[in-house]
């Protein structure tokens, strides 16, 4: 063995070693850190609805059959349970509902010392920051293990439940991207597209019982707080699939993001301002593994009841298209589309995302996956005039910098982002 080889090798044991030590270090840490769930929480109604009273009105326009819209008015919608799916533009939607929030003064339950209900255990009332039963909560949006009946004791009787839904073909080439190197038993895999080399053969690698294993088979119905090893014709996942069906009110689509958008302000009666967003966490196109259309059929294959869960809800969404009506929903996005190009163009310096590299600021720095810098980002226009000033930051922030200005404390998040930042991954 030469010098350099033989350096090489001591530099990666030496990695190995430490990078062992320090995730072992914030495993422990995780562990210690989640808090007591408290069995005998005394059950203590909440309010039939925590919406501030008395609540502006809106003109609601609604559509007859012959595509012309009559005014209304209606109160907008602010009890409101998002749940949020992985890696379905998520963290864009809940810019939206932090600035939503913050518009109209309403209470998050968020969660304590970290961006999550403590991920992947199931969401118990004890882990909202602060949380005392019977306390009146407006919105609850952070990522989460579904479980109803903890989350029905904790929100109003009115309260909105909304998900977001992304091809799961995308989706898993999404998640084995941005997970992959925190699922060990893909380590194993040989070659530099270990993608491909997994989908060619998936029951060879997948270890139904390894750690963070769930982020690799049918995540989204995971998410629901569902099993997600079921065989497909299992009676459990047509029950699973009829509760999340009984349970929320609207299911968004990310491929039809701003149609999403608009069903939802005509669901809460919210203004199209309301809705305005930049695309956030998005990858460079470089990052990105183009499935072919052999390894779309292994992915869904694979991932088969989150795509019977996708396909249910894909065609219920352009059910509700056509009852909004489809030229008046074509209106409507162009209109978005417009507003947020108009947005584009007073906020962000170039009118588009940069790679992490190039952000100026620390503070708009996005979270990064282990490994690599895929996640792209903005910079703020040093000239935005005093009235967009505040919103265009607002709009550009990313989700851990902007829950931290809510008042949310991370410490245990910014840790592991220094651990992380520490490892020569």
């Amino acid at each position: 063995m030469t010098g350099k080889q033989g350096r090489q090798w001591r530099s990666m044991c030496k990695g190995l070693v430490l990078g062992t030590l320090l995730t072992s270090c914030m495993i422990l840490l995780y562990c210690l850190s989640t808090p007591q769930i408290h069995f005998s929480l005394p059950e203590v109604p909440v309010p039939y609805s925590c919406a501030h009273r008395p609540s502006q009105h809106h003109p609601k326009p609604t559509a007859n059959s012959s595509q012309q819209t009559t005014g209304q008015t209606c109160t907008p919608k602010v009890d409101i349970m998002f749940m949020k799916t992985h890696k379905t533009a998520s963290s864009t939607f809940l810019n939206i509902l932090f600035r939503f929030g913050e518009k109209h003064r309403l209470k998050f339950a968020f969660p304590d010392s970290r961006n999550d209900f403590f991920y992947p255990s199931l969401f118990q009332r004890s882990q909202v920051k602060d949380y005392r039963p019977g306390m009146c909560f407006n919105v609850i949006c952070n990522h989460m293990r579904f479980n109803a009946p903890e989350v029905a004791k904790l929100l109003p009787m009115d309260t909105s439940y909304i998900t977001i839904l992304r091809d799961p073909a995308e989706l898993f080439e999404s998640s084995f991207h941005y997970f992959g190197r925190l699922v060990p038993f893909t380590w194993k895999i040989p070659g530099d597209d270990k993608l491909t080399e997994f989908l060619h053969d998936p029951h060879y690698y997948f270890d139904p019982e390894g750690f963070n294993s769930f982020y690799l088979k049918n995540l989204l119905f995971f998410d629901f707080g569902q099993d997600n090893t079921l065989e497909l014709d299992d009676p459990q996942v047509e029950k699973g699939i009829k509760f999340i069906i009984g349970r929320f009110q609207l299911v968004m689509l990310v491929e039809y993001f701003e149609e999403s958008l608009i069903l939802l302000k005509d669901a809460l009666c919210w203004d199209m301002d309301d809705l305005l967003f930049f695309k956030l966490n998005a990858r460079k196109g470089s990052t990105v593994s183009k499935l072919t259309p052999e390894l779309r059929a292994r992915a869904l294959d694979w991932n088969a009841i989150d795509w019977k869960l996708y396909q249910h809800f894909n065609q219920t969404f352009w059910k509700k298209v056509d009852v909004y009506g489809r030229q008046r929903m074509a209106k409507d996005v162009a209109e978005l589309k417009r507003r947020n190009a108009e947005m584009a163009s007073i906020c962000i310096e170039g009118g588009r995302a940069v790679e992490a590299g190039s952000i100026q600021e620390t503070a708009m720095q996005p979270w990064q996956p282990i490994g690599e810098k895929s996640i792209m980002g903005y910079n703020l226009k040093k000239n935005v005039d005093k009235a967009h000033r505040k919103l265009c930051r607002k709009m550009l922030m990313p989700e851990l910098q902007y829950l931290t200005e809510l008042g949310v404390n991370l410490w245990i998040t910014k840790l592991w982002g220094h651990v992380r930042d520490i490892i020569n991954w």
